[in-house]
């Protein structure tokens, strides 16, 4: 029995893959237009299909927002009954139907017609109804339907949902869309967090940033690394500006050398020339360069050299960054 499941699921797998690589022949000039149509929408992108090409059609469409193409979908069925409403001449209709016959999608023709609006349709019927009303064609050639019966919408919709990546892609690149855009349309994730987070919005700042005179005696920077929890403290020069660090390691490296603490300032054990970053600089950025240095604490300056926060791989990680 567990054979039969897996040779089922290979058989849909490949048949799925053989669709999607007939999307290869099908761009052209179609697509080309199409794209360009899109790109040039002065409106709103509105995608609408029924039943499983209205479910992809909604994931196309959610694509196509969250890569800088403004896009919303609208129920065919809806539509007829008042949300038609949405639409203006501006806007630019993808409507989706493998058949080309799909009755409640060519009822928006009349009323598409009649405001001028682009109709771009994505069938694999050329001679439909659907087709022959349409401004621009985007065909699709599905061989078989993953459906042992060949009649549930498998392959089809799997041809349709990568055709809609492809589409949402290739404006994205036209556009120049960049991981920030990116990443201003994705706010509440893991992503925004990553793209958008400066060390300014995670880092320590005022008394709670550990720092030294370069003349206080070990034991008391000690303490200042223990109470602060950073794991370090900066050491700064009289005029407040940043000469180095005293870490954890540091610490380590004095004990092996039984050097007497008591004995030393941090300035004597410290390291000089310690790296730093700006404030302004991407939480990602930092997290990246940390990892690369083998640290776990970073101190921010400003432009003079003096500290104005800190942070660790702990608050990186907090901030949702790691």
């Amino acid at each position: 029995m567990s054979t039969s499941f897996i040779s089922s699921a290979k058989r849909v797998i490949d048949t799925e893959m053989a669709g999607i690589a007939t999307l290869h022949d099908c761009l052209n000039d179609n697509f080309v237009e199409a794209c360009e149509r899109l790109l040039n929408c002065k409106g709103k992108v509105v995608v609408s299909g029924m039943g499983k090409s209205g479910h992809i059609g909604n994931k196309i469409a959610a694509t196509l927002a969250s890569t800088g193409t403004p896009a919303f979908f609208m129920h065919p069925g809806e539509a007829n009954h008042g949300d038609l409403g949405m639409l203006s001449p501006d806007d630019v209709v993808i409507g989706i139907s493998n058949s080309g016959e799909t009755d409640e999608l060519l009822g928006l023709l009349p009323v598409l017609k009649r405001l001028g609006i682009t109709l771009i349709a994505i069938t694999q019927n050329m001679q439909s109804t659907l087709a022959k009303h349409a401004d621009i064609v985007v065909t699709i050639k599905v061989p078989a339907e993953a459906c042992s019966l060949g009649l549930a919408p498998t392959t089809s919709t799997t041809v349709t949902l990568v055709l809609g990546d492809a589409l949402a892609v290739a404006l994205l690149d036209a556009k120049g869309f960049t991981s920030e855009d990116f990443a201003l349309s994705h706010p509440g994730g893991s992503l925004g967090r990553k793209l958008l987070l400066t060390c300014a919005d995670i880092m320590r700042t005022g008394n709670d940033i550990p720092s030294v005179p370069a003349n206080t005696q070990v034991p008391v920077a000690l303490y200042e690394i223990t109470s602060k929890g950073l794991g370090m403290t900066g050491v700064i020069h009289e005029d407040g500006t940043l000469i180095g660090i005293f870490t954890d390691g540091d610490l380590r490296r004095v004990l092996d050398h039984k050097l007497d603490i008591h004995a030393l300032t941090a300035e004597d054990v410290m390291t000089p020339n310690c790296l730093t970053v700006s404030a302004d600089m991407l939480a990602v950025d930092a997290l990246n360069l940390m990892q690369e240095q083998h640290i776990n604490a970073l101190l921010v300056v400003n432009n003079t050299h003096q500290i104005i926060g800190a942070f660790n791989m702990h608050m990186l990680l907090q901030a949702g960054v790691v």
